[in-house]
């Protein structure tokens, strides 16, 4: 993992609660590989939009994918800046003053210009690669892609030009002549964990979840296993 940081600029600069923000790539990569849902803010005819989308990280670079009819996808192609964020709700930090009321979290904004992944060869690979991501040897038992559906689909890349990560992972912190009150304070922790699998109504008797999903085990934490599946992705990726 590299130890380099981000320059700070007016983009990516942190300037309420400066002290949990970060500004090294190993930090801002690691909180964009342990989520699967990013959201993709741009604008068009001085109106913004923001869009949810499965993002995927390869060296600097995001990727993510649409519909290529999409309003997202046709403003993107065009070559524009947007900025993408990824955050992670791990609890609800309960004080004894509405005020200091908190959450702990792990957010990332990067900001980059958006180009459409043309090459029909590295489109092809890059959503592959979406599979591969999280899945780890999926694209070896599924069919591959049709020309169809490669056209109805478009990939979009952004290279991370600058990111700032900013993090909460404390308990409250009440005014002091606070903590004598007689009220309970502390924090609730929240992760999303893997359910138990639910097979499809159609599918064939005997047929059980293959190695792809190995590491998808039921119970474990999603952050954990989506940190696991990039690890293995990129190594492979080497």
């Amino acid at each position: 993992m590299t130890t380099e940081d981000f320059s700070i600029t007016d983009k990516n600069r942190v300037k309420r609660s400066y002290k949990r923000a970060s500004y090294k790539k190993e930090t801002v990569y690691h909180i964009l590989d342990s989520s699967a849902l990013a959201h993709v803010a741009y604008v068009i005819d001085n109106t913004p939009f923001c869009t949810p989308t499965t993002h995927w990280r390869e060296g600097d670079y995001l990727y993510w994918h649409g519909s290529s009819a999409s309003r997202m996808i046709n403003r993107l192609k065009q070559g524009v800046d947007v900025c993408v964020t990824v955050s992670r709700l791990d609890g609800f930090v309960l004080a004894r003053s509405a005020f200091h009321h908190s959450v702990n979290y792990r957010s990332v904004m990067c900001f980059g210009k958006a180009t459409l992944v043309s090459n029909e060869e590295e489109k092809y690979r890059a959503l592959n690669n979406m599979i591969e991501r999280f899945f780890p040897k999926r694209t070896d038992e599924i069919r591959e892609v049709t020309q169809k559906e490669l056209k109805a689909t478009s990939v979009i890349k952004m290279k991370i030009d600058v990111a700032a990560a900013k993090m909460r992972a404390a308990g409250p912190q009440d005014d002091e002549e606070d903590y004598a009150n007689p009220i309970w304070a502390g924090v609730i922790p929240l992760t999303t964990i893997i359910g138990t699998y639910q097979p499809d109504d159609r599918l064939e008797n005997g047929i059980t979840p293959s190695e792809s999903l190995n590491v998808w085990t039921s119970g474990k934490r999603l952050d954990d296993v989506l940190t696991e599946t990039q690890q293995i992705y990129m190594n492979r990726l080497t």
